[in-house]
């Protein structure tokens, strides 16, 4: 599996290209270029053909693994097929070329599909108005609080708290510090949901908002989701959604119906742009009444002349350069269109139904932490077979990889011993979800940790120390 690197497979003479004869006058070099900034002997580039060009690049494209060639079950990060009719709206002349710095007045079909997205993605959440503005998921969180901290301050209250339960996503704890919050952790109840006796302990003027996800990130609904909005309404906070896990409820049920306030969709997740090695990614912000002044801005306003840019009342200024990440927009909205209100019910309703189908298949040979219906991604634990035959669930997920599959997340939510944490999402074929089992399976009920230590051997990279690639990482041969 070691490749050759590409100085290695060079040879004196082999090229790639055949230049057609100058037909330039000659010109010495140090007649346009002063010698002292001449190169003195040639660069030492590589030669090669162009099919050992392509061969190479193309192999080692080939040691990557991808939503287009494996199968991507990370749990929390919905890696769904991204349709390539996204792409090719995208990649129409007339999104590419536009300069941000254009006239409204020149990019009125820009807006509108700008408009026409705000305004579907405020249907999906019932939320009042939404903005584009933010680049992702932690992006649209801190936003969110910004316009949270803006709200109470204008109002002339001090609230310096934000409760987090522990079952969070890392990114929330991390966005209400950054915005100047104090964090509250609370933790869950036995069931997997929050725990309403710690909540409500918790409660007061100090209190500026709850951040919850829903279904949260051990892939449960949270039932008590009316009663918990009501108690932080009670004491005049607020109640934000984190949108990470909305693959789960998209045309089915509604944060803003709920009870929540403002809310962050992740376009790169949800709505099934790449994401992935730091993006593309967008992180629209909601919000409902008075909180929607202080979104940032511009948004995009309909007027009977046309589409203009337009910032809130009390808006919180830019938190991104221009208009947002545009191209991102360009493939949800085409997404969308393409579905149409059923279509988006139905790929939640699918992806809800692959999860439940792993789930059963699955539950005996590895422990379920929550034995109830999960949404749209489920937690299992290898505890288990850790005590019975020292498989970690590293061990397992290190196992999955050389079998042609890539590893679910492990060890999230914290909450969970030797958590493996699965999102098939609505893309993928029984299939290939029966292949994953089996392999699972297999891994369960035929390997012990003796074996599966060293996993994996037959990749173009194995087992690693994972603390010292962290801390020093061997970037080159």
């Amino acid at each position: 599996m070691n490749s050759k690197t590409i100085f290695e497979k060079s040879h004196p003479g082999r090229v790639g290209t055949m230049p057609p004869p100058s037909d330039c006058p000659a010109v010495q070099a140090c007649e346009v270029i002063p010698a002292a900034r001449l190169r003195g002997a040639k660069p030492e580039l590589p030669e090669l053909t162009e099919l050992e060009v392509m061969r190479h690049f193309v192999g080692l494209s080939q040691k990557n693994y991808s939503v287009d060639t494996q199968f991507y079950p990370l749990g929390s990060c919905t890696m769904k097929y991204n349709p390539r009719v996204n792409e090719l709206v995208a990649s129409l002349p007339g999104f590419t070329d536009l300069h941000p710095l254009s006239g409204c007045q020149h990019v009125q079909g820009a807006l509108q599909l700008m408009y026409e997205l705000q305004k579907g993605l405020a249907e999906i959440t019932g939320m009042e108005a939404v903005t584009l503005q933010p680049s992702a998921g932690a992006h649209g969180e801190v936003t969110a609080l910004f316009a949270i901290e803006r709200y109470f301050k204008a109002n002339g209250e001090n609230r310096h708290i934000i409760i987090v339960p522990d079952s969070s996503h890392g990114t929330n704890p991390a966005s209400a510090a950054l915005a100047g919050f104090e964090v509250v952790t609370i933790p869950s109840s036995a069931d997997g949901l929050v725990d309403l006796e710690a909540l409500k302990a918790h409660l007061g003027p100090e209190v500026a908002a709850l951040m919850l996800t829903n279904p949260n990130t051990v892939g449960l609904f949270d039932v008590h989701i009316s009663e918990i909005c009501r108690l932080l309404h009670e004491v005049g906070a607020l109640v934000y959604y984190d949108g990470a896990n909305m693959n789960a409820l998209m045309g089915l049920a509604r944060p803003g119906d709920m009870g929540f306030d403002m809310v962050h969709i992740n376009l790169h997740k949800t709505f099934s742009t790449p994401h992935g090695g730091g993006g593309p990614g967008s992180g629209p912000v909601g919000a409902k009444g008075e909180l929607v002044k202080f979104l940032p801005g511009p948004t995009v306003v309909k007027h009977e002349n046309g589409y203009v840019l337009q910032k809130p009342e009390h808006s919180i200024g830019r938190v991104r350069m221009f208009w947002g990440n545009f191209l991102v927009m360009v493939k949800a909205w085409a997404y969308i269109r393409a579905l149409g209100a059923e279509g988006v019910r139905n790929a939640s309703r699918l992806a809800v139904l692959a999860a439940n189908y792993m789930r059963v298949r699955l539950q005996e040979a590895y422990e379920l932490p929550f034995k109830r219906v999960c949404m749209h991604e489920f937690v299992l634990s290898a505890s288990k077979l850790k005590k019975e035959k020292g498989i970690h669930a590293l061990d397992a997920a290190k196992a999955l990889l050389e079998r042609g599959f890539h590893a679910p997340t492990i060890y999230f939510p914290l909450i969970v011993e030797e958590a493996l944490m699965i999102e098939p999402t609505e893309t993928e074929s029984k299939e290939t979800m029966d292949a994953f089992v089996e392999a699972m399976l297999e891994i369960a009920e035929h390997e012990s940790g003796e074996t599966l230590h060293a996993a994996p051997r037959g990749l173009p990279v194995t087992r690693l120390d994972e603390t010292q690639a962290a801390r020093k990482p061997v970037l080159k041969q």
